[in-house]
């Protein structure tokens, strides 16, 4: 398995080599076919958007016919992501994504599509891009995420666990190698916490839940950062090298795969940071762990191997590199993250936050729904100015 995805990867790299894009000026006919993986449902494949973003960030959109295809005849050579996803009237969120797909010359391709429940909380804001402080030095600690009630119910959300997903430089596992030893099931986990359950947590209507590693006025350090005082729960370092507000209850630290000095969330600072939030009676603990692929080491960090069947939620974000994006080391597969959200920088330190767009729909109560089509990179926005709990 190994050799062949080396062979695939070596391919590609050649592929794209060969793409003059200076002199690619004609277009090239393509055609994007939808299927339903499922066939069972019965799903409008006709006037869809289908969203062909190339390797620079650049976008087309072509709506699909009666029988779910969509062409055109002027598609530039290049790298492309081919991707689709929308809203059923019955509760499901439809989606679909190819990632690199080099596009040469004349191109049929088949994008299959599933379909997924739509979640009554969303992962709906993530900060972990970090800044610099008045004296030009790093500042991490303003790390944090929030958590949205989608639904028109008030939800209590005591017990509610927040993975955060494997984020080596070198991904421990791909999604071929999850096919090949877990059958698409699971997804791997560094950090679990937990919300507390000695007493509920009620969260109403367009409510958020605030999550951070230091609930202070970062703002006194930095212009870039905000006061997270207002914080609902804190990942307390036991290490004390990051303040902690003891005014703030505390996050449960269910699993954390290192020493006592990674006990905070740990947000890799400008990716990979993916998340997920889940809910179960079965005890984290005792969940399988493994070793990175093949899972034949016998010391060594090790993940949580986490049902994919648990997820409320997830949100793949990716590293920015030199070269591009790095959509090879997707950690969700499509059904959970159709897309990605990544910074608009390598590094961040910028202050940049990762947040979800308002939808046009409204709530029972006229409180703001969130845009979830599944996909991060048509679902999340990027910026310098906006506040926790703040939403446009």
């Amino acid at each position: 398995m190994k050799k062949i995805i080396t062979i695939l990867f070596t391919c590609v790299a050649l592929l794209t080599a060969c793409i003059d894009y200076d002199s690619a000026t004609h277009g090239t006919s393509f055609n994007v076919q939808l299927v339903m993986a499922d066939t069972s449902l019965k799903v409008s494949l006709a006037g869809r958007t289908v969203s062909i973003k190339s390797h620079e960030g650049r976008v087309i959109r072509l709506i699909t016919d009666s029988t779910g295809r969509a062409h055109t005849d002027d598609l530039i050579p290049d790298l492309y992501t081919i991707s689709t996803s929308w809203n059923e009237n019955k509760g499901l969120i439809v989606s679909g994504t190819l990632p690199q797909q080099a596009i040469t010359s004349s191109t049929e391709i088949t994008l299959t599509l599933r379909a997924s429940i739509i979640s009554p909380l969303l992962i709906s804001k993530i900060y972990m891009a970090g800044s610099k402080d008045r004296n030009d030095t790093n500042y991490l600690n303003g790390t944090y995420m929030e958590i949205y009630n989608q639904s028109d119910s008030t939800i209590d959300v005591a017990g509610l666990y927040i993975g955060l997903l494997e984020s080596n430089s070198t991904i421990a596992y791909t999604l071929e190698n999850l096919h090949e030893q877990h059958a698409d099931s699971v997804v791997l986990l560094k950090q679990v916490f937990r919300i507390p359950t000695a007493k509920p947590y009620p969260v109403a209507p367009g409510g958020t839940v605030l999550l951070c590693n230091s609930a202070i006025d970062h703002s006194q350090y930095t212009d870039m950062e905000h006061s997270l005082l207002d914080a609902d729960f804190e990942a307390k370092d036991l290490q004390m090298k990051v303040t902690n507000n003891p005014d703030v209850p505390a996050l449960e630290a269910v699993y954390l795969q290192t020493t006592a000095s990674l006990s905070n969330l740990n947000l890799t600072r400008g990716g990979p940071a993916g998340i997920v939030i889940f809910n179960t009676e079965e005890d984290v603990t005792a969940m399988p762990l493994t070793y990175k692929y093949p899972n034949t080491a016998t010391t060594g960090a090790q993940w949580i191997l986490l049902p994919k069947r648990l997820i409320i939620d997830g949100v793949d974000v990716l590293h920015r590199k030199n070269t591009g994006i790095d959509i090879q080391t997707k950690r969700l597969y499509t059904e959970i993250d159709a897309g990605y959200a990544v910074l608009s920088t390598l590094s961040g330190l910028d202050g940049e936050v990762i947040y979800r767009k308002t939808s046009e729909q409204q709530g029972a109560n006229g409180q703001k729904r969130l845009v979830d089509t599944n996909n991060s990179t048509e679902d999340f926005q990027l910026s310098k100015t906006i506040k926790p709990r703040e939403y446009d």
